[in-house]
């Protein structure tokens, strides 16, 4: 039997019913802080990813889905939509829009990672973008969204923790912060830490090896290596958010995995779901539109995965049933009632009403079983003595309660299965 591969997943209809929600509930809170949605390739040229999420990171290393088509170009899945985003606003003109420039986004990525509960190798995103904004009250905005995103599905026990990065300005001092510290536990670090020591000393913070972890704990905190204007703009921010009344705490080893981020880094952390516990994250990068080839643009954003806020969601005793129940269940006897519920169906179905009748040749009673699985709101028997009489018995499943109606009368039908 041929099976998916590993690290995807199948959608069932039992489950899509908790996808819709949670997409519905992203796009309208969107709209409600005026974002609007953009879409872009599944796959970009690879040269994308190299300069905008970084040679060094993970990603670009280890994790993309790279192939050559047949005119030898090099191409791959996206990993992340940021970087895409912003190579959209380049190639269409975008950067010269009236600021600021409020997007969102739900698509699926792909990384060739470990799969695992909350990470697979195809992922699902529901992603927030703006440029156009260097003020710490961007920052504040786009944390609100999420926040926001967050209560409206149901999800508890979260935390937001929050870091600053700092600019290429103060940053270079802070790199040499950490491998000061780090190089006298060279020893010690695993092989990919040893690596990053030299290219990338900030990933060594977000190193989930137990060892790295440890001794990451005692590392010059980025907090401390602040130039004027990133703590100034870091200050700004915690006023903002407490002005809003968005809890949170400083957390000094959030580095985010990729490279574009400068200043803002911030992640919202359930506490009960394990080890991947990161629901939402985000920041700011306000070099990744210049380092693309366009103009100087500031950005800030976050990207949450759907399958950890689901986590998150069944966690918090969030259910989400399908409300999608037949209006009505037609149970024919004989072929000439069959054939004329077919035409109540459809016209009941023109009239926005969903409606089901047999289509496998069931008995009576498999047919009642079956409108009873479906969960259907009314149910209506039709044989040859109701075709003859033009009238059938209307019962509501809810209560029992049955009234007489004609079959031709598709208006009095329809006000009886109270459908406006």
């Amino acid at each position: 039997m041929i099976q998916k591969p590993r690290g995807t997943m199948d959608i069932l209809p039992k489950d899509v019913a908790t996808w819709q929600f949670i997409e519905s509930k992203a796009r309208s809170v969107a709209a409600k802080f005026g974002f609007s949605e953009i879409r872009f390739p599944s796959f970009e040229s690879t040269e994308l990813f190299h300069r905008g999420v970084g040679d060094s990171t993970d990603v670009v290393q280890k994790e993309m889905y790279t192939f050559t088509d047949r005119e030898g170009r090099s191409l791959t899945l996206r990993p992340e939509g940021t970087a895409s985003v912003a190579r959209t606003l380049i190639e269409n003109g975008m950067c010269s829009d009236t600021m600021p420039l409020k997007l969102y986004y739900l698509i699926n990525c792909f990384r060739y990672e470990k799969p695992q509960a909350g990470r697979s190798r195809e992922f699902f995103q529901f992603g927030v973008e703006l440029f156009g904004a260097a003020d710490a009250a961007a920052d504040a905005e786009i944390i609100a969204v999420a926040h926001s995103l967050i209560k409206e599905l149901g999800i508890k026990n979260t935390k937001l923790h929050i870091n600053s990065i700092g600019c290429p300005e103060c940053r270079p001092a802070y790199r040499q912060a950490l491998k000061d510290y780090f190089a006298a536990n060279t020893a010690e670090l695993c092989d990919t830490c040893k690596g990053r020591l030299e290219t990338n000393p900030l990933r060594i913070l977000d190193c989930k090896s137990p060892v790295c972890s440890e001794i990451a704990k005692n590392a010059p905190k980025t907090v401390d290596h602040l130039c004027p204007e990133c703590k100034q703009h870091m200050d700004e921010l915690e006023g903002y958010l407490q002005e809003m009344g968005i809890e949170y705490e400083i957390d000094p080893h959030i580095v985010r995995g990729l490279d574009y981020y400068t200043r803002t880094v911030y992640e919202f952390i359930a506490t009960d779901i394990g080890a991947q516990s990161t629901i939402l994250g985000g920041g700011r990068y306000d070099g990744l539109i210049k380092d693309l080839g366009g103009p100087a643009l500031s950005g800030i954003g976050f990207a949450a995965g759907i399958t950890r806020l689901i986590l998150a969601m069944e966690k918090s005793g969030v259910n989400i049933e399908s409300e999608n129940r037949p209006a009505l269940y037609i149970a024919s006897m004989g072929k000439d009632a069959a054939k004329y519920a077919m035409g109540v169906v459809a016209k009941l179905r023109c009239e926005g009403i969903y409606a089901e009748t047999d289509l496998v040749g069931r008995s009576l009673k498999a047919q009642m079983k079956y409108a009873d699985k479906k969960r259907a709101k009314f149910t209506l028997i039709m044989g040859d003595s109701e075709l003859e009489n033009n009238k059938a018995q209307l019962k509501n499943m809810d209560n029992s309660q049955q009234t007489e109606i004609a079959l031709d009368d598709i208006g009095a039908l329809k006000a009886m299965l109270s459908v406006e």
